[in-house]
C-alpha cells in the first residue's frame, strides 16, 4: 500500500498540471449534471406549475437537442487544443446558469436546460476525457482515476451547498452563485493549467504495454456493429443514475425522506466512487478496459434492486454506496475504453459520438420514467426493470469485448 501511494504521488507531482486541469473540468461539469439540476427540481415544477412527467418531458427535449449538437461541437477537439475550446465552453456554461436563474417562461427554461446539458455535462467532460486520453498512454487508467474524483467532489459538496444556498438566497440566487463560480474560479484556473500540452513520453513506465487500437474514422465507427453492443451496456449507468437524481424530489415525497438526509447520502457515493476509481484505474492499466467490461454492471444491478425493494432511508445510502462502486468503474472504463477499441487519431470526434449517446440516455431517462410515473407505475417498480437491463447488458458487453480482441489480434 505504501509503495502504491508513493508511486501515485510521484506520478501526480510529475503530471500535476494536466491532472489538475482534467480534475477541474470534471468538477465544474457538475453545474450541467442531472444531480445538480435535480436539486431545484421541486422549485422549478412549482414555479412553472409542471407535473413530474411534464418537467421530465421538457428535460428530455432539451437534453436530446444537446445530444444532437454534441457530435458537431465535439469535433472542435480534433481541430484545436483543448484549452482553446475551454475559452468558449465555460462562458457558455456560466450563461446557462444565469438563464436558469432568470427563466420567466417555459421557452427560456428549456433553453437554459439545453445549454447546461450541452456545455456542462457534454463538453466539459468531453474535453477532460479526450485530452487525458491523448496526453497519457501507458498510464491512461491511472490518469483517468485521478481526474474523475472532480465530479465526485461535486457530488459530495454541491448538493448540501446548493440546498443551504437556496434556503438563504432562493433557488434562483443559488444559480447566480453557480455562474459566478464558473467564471471567477473555474475558468481562469483551467485555462492556466491546460495551456501547456503534454505528449506521452518514451520514459513512461510500461510504454510497451500500451493498449491502443488501430485508428478508425468516424464513418467507420458509426458503421461498426460492435459500437452498438458496447453502448447497450455502457449507457446503463448514466441512464439509471440520472433517473434517481432527476426524480429525487419525487422519491423523497413518495417515501417521506428528509431532503437534507437524502442530500447527505451523496458524499457516500462520492467517496466510494473515488476509492473504486483508483482500483479500476489500476486494473485498467494492468488488464485493459476490455477485460473488465462484462463485470462492471453487477454493482449497478444490485443498486437498482436496493431502490426498488428497500423502503427505509438507509436504502438510499445502500444505493449510493453501490452506485459509487459502479461509477468508479464506469468513469475510468469509459475514459480508457474508446482508445482501446478505436484508436487516437479521431478520438475527439469519436468520443463526441459516445458522449452524445450518453447524453441521449440521460435525456430519455427522466422523460420515459416520468411518463410511467404519470401512468401510475411507481419509480421503485421501474428500478426492478433496470436491474434486469444490467444483467442482459453484461452479456452484450462480453460478446463485444470478445469481438474486439479477436479483430485487433
Amino acid at each position: 500500500m505504501r509503495l502504491f501511494l508513493r508511486d501515485n504521488l510521484h506520478f501526480l507531482r510529475a503530471n500535476g498540471r494536466w491532472i489538475g486541469g482534467g480534475f477541474l473540468l470534471t468538477l465544474f461539469s457538475s453545474f450541467g449534471q442531472t444531480f445538480f439540476i435535480g436539486l431545484s427540481g421541486n422549485a422549478i415544477r412549482a414555479a412553472f406549475d409542471l407535473s413530474g412527467g411534464e418537467f421530465g418531458g421538457l428535460y428530455m427535449i432539451a437534453t436530446l437537442a444537446s445530444a444532437a449538437s454534441l457530435p458537431w461541437l465535439g469535433r472542435t477537439l480534433d481541430l484545436m487544443a483543448g484549452w482553446k475550446v475551454v475559452r468558449f465552453v465555460m462562458p457558455m456554461l456560466a450563461l446557462a446558469c444565469l438563464l436558469m436563474a432568470g427563466a420567466s417562461n417555459i421557452a427560456v427554461l428549456v433553453l437554459a436546460l439545453y445549454l447546461l446539458r450541452l456545455f456542462g455535462q457534454g463538453m466539459m467532460t468531453e474535453i477532460a476525457f479526450t485530452e487525458i486520453g491523448r496526453w497519457f498512454a501507458a498510464n491512461r487508467g491511472r490518469a483517468m482515476a485521478l481526474i474523475t474524483p472532480g465530479l465526485q467532489l461535486g457530488n459530495a459538496l454541491l448538493p448540501v451547498i446548493f440546498v443551504a444556498g437556496a434556503q438563504a438566497l432562493g433557488w434562483r440566487g443559488a444559480w447566480i452563485a453557480a455562474a459566478l463560480a464558473v467564471l471567477l474560479l473555474g475558468y481562469p484556473a483551467i485555462l492556466k493549467l491546460m495551456r501547456v500540452e503534454r505528449v506521452p513520453q518514451s520514459s513512461d513506465p510500461h510504454i510497451s504495454e500500451t493498449r491502443t487500437a488501430r485508428d478508425w474514422t468516424r464513418r467507420q465507427v458509426i458503421r461498426d456493429p460492435v459500437l452498438y453492443l458496447l453502448l447497450a451496456g455502457t449507457l446503463a449507468p448514466p441512464f439509471i443514475g440520472t433517473v434517481i437524481f432527476f426524480h429525487q424530489g419525487y422519491l423523497i415525497a413518495l417515501r417521506g425522506y428528509d431532503p437534507l438526509v437524502f442530500a447527505a447520502a451523496f458524499p457516500v457515493m462520492a467517496v466510494t466512487t473515488i476509492v473504486f476509481g483508483f482500483l479500476c484505474g489500476h486494473l485498467v492499466d494492468r488488464f485493459g478496459a476490455l477485460r473488465l467490461l462484462p463485470f462492471f454492471l453487477a454493482p449497478l444491478a444490485i443498486a437498482s434492486l436496493a431502490v426498488g425493494l428497500v423502503t427505509p432511508v438507509w436504502g438510499i445510502y445502500l444505493f449510493m454506496f453501490l452506485l459509487g462502486i459502479s461509477n468508479g468503474f464506469t468513469q475510468n472504463l469509459m475514459g480508457a475504453l474508446w482508445p482501446e477499441v478505436y484508436g487516437l487519431a479521431n478520438l475527439g470526434g469519436i468520443r463526441a459520438i459516445t458522449v452524445s449517446a450518453m447524453v441521449l440516455s440521460t435525456a430519455l431517462g427522466p422523460g420515459i420514467t416520468g411518463a410511467f410515473i404519470d401512468l401510475g407505475v411507481p419509480l421503485p417498480t421501474q428500478m426492478l426493470w433496470m436491474a434486469g437491463w444490467c444483467v442482459l447488458a453484461s452479456l452484450a458487453l462480453a460478446v463485444a469485448a470478445r469481438i474486439v480482441r479477436r479483430r485487433e489480434a
